[in-house]
């Protein structure tokens, strides 16, 4: 019973962490784009998408490095379909997101099209081998290059002469760090926990993989769009999940692809075909009606409760 009140503890810890990180984190990123007039959504589609990113790449890539970069392609597409039904869902429930015209003509079809992409690469052969790891990075390489002429772009010059919190630049960065820093510990903490805890009680290790720690990987993503929501900044909600989801195919399983070959499992193209509906619901949906509202949330989040549901019947 002592175990289970410290990781009560500790589990409350973590969620202070993600709040509370979440909070700081979304302040400085939205005071970055502020000052270098830079869109949010470009901000959420790079610095707060891969800073959220975090945990599902430190899993593939360490997995990678001790042999089992097997488990790479469910963390990445269990991820991917989790931020889109679950972290956008639950989102557009608390506020309504509008969407950047330049991520329904671009990111989103860009999320779309790489998604389907893991399909054949996995299917030829039964893994992602290093060739494929190397399209993906390279692919991974070139959006960047378009995010930062698009951020250049955009830029509004009088930005420079803003004031931030009302401190410096390094004030800022050194604020937005620390937030992303509390975001990530919070999430460890958070999974730990609950895992301990699981464990007590008795649940299988399979439903703990399914629940907390698929749910504990995107806690960062899931508190930052919501804080973000929350004050306004949809921006950087949107940019955070599509961006987030870009990065863990091209960049993640690119990267690990490069370290060992990831084998690819024949139940992972159910999986990869919800993401790849996922990520064209996202699509469809913004540019219909240009922003996501509470519906689109309720039925993205009925959505995630049937897949769930299937992968539960399998399991059974």
């Amino acid at each position: 019973m002592e175990m289970v009140l410290l990781q009560l503890v500790l589990m409350a810890a973590g969620f202070v962490l993600l709040i509370k990180g979440a909070d700081i984190f979304v302040k400085g990123a939205s005071a970055i784009a502020h000052k270098l007039g830079v869109p949010q959504i470009v901000i959420g589609l790079t610095v707060v998408a891969m800073g959220t990113s975090a945990p599902e790449a430190a899993v593939s890539i360490s997995a990678a490095l001790s042999g089992n970069a097997d488990i790479t392609i469910g963390n990445v597409v269990g991820s991917n379909i989790m931020n889109i039904f679950v972290v956008l869902g639950i989102t557009a429930l608390v506020a309504p997101l509008i969407v950047d015209r330049s991520a329904v003509k671009v990111d989103m079809p860009v999320m779309f099209g790489i998604t389907l992409l893991l399909l054949p690469f996995g299917l030829l052969g039964g893994s992602v081998n290093r060739w494929e790891g190397l399209i993906l990075l390279a692919v991974f390489t070139a959006y960047m290059v378009y995010l930062f002429r698009q951020a250049m772009k955009s830029r509004d010059e009088e930005a420079e002469n803003r004031p931030t919190y009302g401190q410096g630049n390094a004030w800022t960065i050194f604020l937005t760090v620390a937030g992303l820093v509390m975001i990530v510990i919070g999430s460890r903490l958070t999974v730990y926990s609950a895992t301990e805890i699981a464990e007590f009680l008795g649940v299988s290790q399979r439903m703990i993989g399914l629940t907390v720690v698929a749910f504990g990987t995107s806690l960062p993503e899931l508190v930052t769009s919501v804080t973000a929501a929350r004050r306004g900044n949809t921006g950087i909600a949107i940019g955070n999940i599509v961006g987030s989801n870009v990065f863990n195919i091209l960049f993640v399983t690119g990267l690990t692809a490069v370290i060992t070959p990831i084998a690819f499992l024949s139940k992972f193209t159910f999986d990869l075909l919800v993401a790849a509906l996922a990520a064209l619901l996202l699509w469809l949906f913004s540019w219909k009606f240009g922003y996501l509202n509470r519906i689109c949330g309720l039925i993205f989040v009925l959505l995630y409760a049937g897949y769930f549901a299937v992968i539960i019947m399998n399991l059974i």
